[in-house]
C-alpha cells in the first residue's frame, strides 16, 4: 500500500483529536492510501518533543515553513488558531500539499477567499475538517432527506451550547482573543450549526444576527493583569434559506451545565428529524403515519449505516473521536481520487460570508445578505 506523509501544524486539543484520527483510520478501514505520521510541529520545542512520543509522530519540528516543503510530506493538516490558517495553507498549496484544515476557514471572508483561490489554483485536494458531519446518524439524516422522506424543509434549529467560560474569572485564552480566533461563539462553535444548516438543507440567503459579550474583562494567563475580551461569548442567528425554508442558530458558551450540547431539529412537510452530539449514536425521526405516528429513535449501529461497518457490532456505540476518523477517511479517498469528499474550502468560503453576515446584521440591527447566490453546488 502505498504511504502519505502527514504533517500536523498544531498540538494542542485538535491536534490530539486528528492525531487519533490519523492513527486509526486504517486499522480499521480499507483505506486506498496509508498515511504515515511523519512530523508534528509547535510552538515550544519541549512540548511539540512531548506531543510526538505521546501522540505517535516520528519527527517533530518548531519550524512548520520548511516541513511544509519536505518531499516526503503529502498532506499538511492545519490545527492552529485561525490567524495562521491563510499562511499555512499558502505555503501547502504552492508546495503542491493536499491542504487539510480546521474550521473555521479563516478570520475573514477576504483570507478565506485567498486560500481558495491559491489551493484551486494549484490544483491540490483541499479539505475543511466540520467533523459532525460525518457522525453517523448525521449522515443517516442526509440519507433521509435525499430520499425526500420528510418532504419539502420548513425549518431548521441549531443549538450549539457549552458553559466553559462561565466563570469571570477564567482565563483569556486565545479562543477568547479577535485577532487570533477571528470571533468566539460565532466561529468557535456556531459554525459547526451553520455548516450542518448548509449541508443537510441547503445555502443560506439572508440572515438577522445577534452578537453579545457578557464578560468584557478576564484574567491573561500567567499574569496578575487581566485583558479585553473583544469577541462573542454568544450568537444567535434567524435565517432565510435560498430552498425557501427557514430557520435559527444559537452558539453560546455561557449555559451553565451544558458542555457539548450540539443539537438540531428539522421540520420538512411530512416529517422531522433531531440529533443531539451528546447521544450522538441516535437519530429521532418522524414520519406522518395518522394516528398511530410519532418520533421514534433509530440507534445508528447498525452495519448498513455509514461508516459503521468497520467498527463494533450493532449497539456497540461510537464516539467523538470516530467522526475525525471518517473525515480523513473520506479525504485520503480524495486524494487516490476515489470518492466525493466534502466540505471543500468552497464550502469555507460559504460558510465564512455567512459568519460575516450575522456579525454585520448584529452591528447594523437589520437583516444582511449572505452574497452566496443560489443553491449551492458541488460535493456534500
Amino acid at each position: 500500500m502505498t504511504k502519505l506523509g502527514i504533517a500536523l501544524i498544531g498540538t494542542g486539543f485538535m491536534g490530539r483529536a486528528h492525531s487519533n484520527a490519523w492513527r486509526q483510520v486504517s486499522r480499521f478501514f480499507e483505506t486506498p492510501l496509508e498515511p504515515e505520521l511523519r512530523v508534528i510541529c509547535g510552538r515550544n520545542p519541549e512540548t511539540t518533543r512531548e506531543a510526538a512520543n505521546k501522540l505517535g509522530w516520528l519527527e517533530h519540528s518548531t519550524d512548520w515553513e520548511t516541513v511544509v516543503r519536505r518531499s516526503d510530506i503529502d498532506i499538511v493538516d492545519i490545527c492552529t488558531p485561525g490567524d495562521s490558517h491563510l499562511p499555512i495553507a499558502l505555503a501547502a498549496a504552492d508546495a503542491g500539499k493536499a491542504v487539510f484544515c480546521e474550521k473555521p476557514l479563516a478570520n475573514s471572508v477576504a483570507e478565506a477567499e485567498h486560500m481558495r483561490d491559491a489551493v484551486v489554483k494549484a490544483g491540490v485536494v483541499h479539505m475543511l475538517c466540520h467533523n459532525y458531519r460525518r457522525a453517523p446518524a448525521v449522515m443517516l439524516a442526509k440519507q433521509i432527506i435525499d430520499e425526500g422522506r420528510i418532504g419539502r424543509i420548513r425549518h431548521f434549529r441549531g443549538t450549539y451550547l457549552q458553559d466553559w467560560i462561565v466563570d469571570p474569572e477564567a482565563p483569556r485564552v486565545w479562543r477568547l482573543e479577535k485577532a487570533k480566533a477571528g470571533s468566539g461563539a460565532l466561529g468557535d462553535i456556531a459554525s459547526h450549526s451553520l455548516d450542518l444548516a448548509r449541508f443537510l438543507v441547503g445555502e443560506i440567503s439572508e440572515v438577522a444576527g445577534l452578537l453579545e459579550t457578557f464578560i468584557a474583562e478576564r484574567p491573561l494567563p500567567d499574569s496578575s493583569q487581566t485583558g479585553p475580551v473583544d469577541v462573542d461569548d454568544a450568537a444567535l442567528a434567524l435565517m432565510r434559506f435560498h430552498c425557501g425554508a427557514i430557520g435559527s442558530v444559537e452558539g453560546s458558551r455561557f449555559c451553565p451545565g451544558r458542555k457539548n450540547y450540539n443539537r438540531f431539529e428539522i421540520n420538512g412537510s411530512e416529517g422531522s428529524l433531531s440529533f443531539d452530539l451528546e447521544r450522538m449514536n441516535e437519530l429521532e425521526f418522524y414520519a406522518e403515519e395518522g394516528p398511530r405516528s410519532g418520533f421514534r429513535t433509530i440507534l445508528a449501529t447498525d452495519p448498513s449505516h455509514p461508516f459503521v461497518q468497520a467498527w463494533w457490532p450493532p449497539g456497540h456505540i461510537l464516539g467523538y473521536e470516530h467522526t475525525f476518523t471518517h473525515t480523513v477517511l473520506d479525504l485520503l479517498r480524495a486524494v487516490e481520487g476515489s470518492g466525493p469528499f466534502g466540505p471543500t474550502f468552497e464550502d469555507g468560503v460559504a460558510n465564512q460570508r455567512v459568519l460575516d453576515a450575522i456579525e454585520r446584521s448584529s452591528d447594523a440591527g437589520t437583516w444582511r445578505s449572505t452574497n452566496i447566490q443560489g443553491p449551492r453546488e458541488g460535493a456534500k
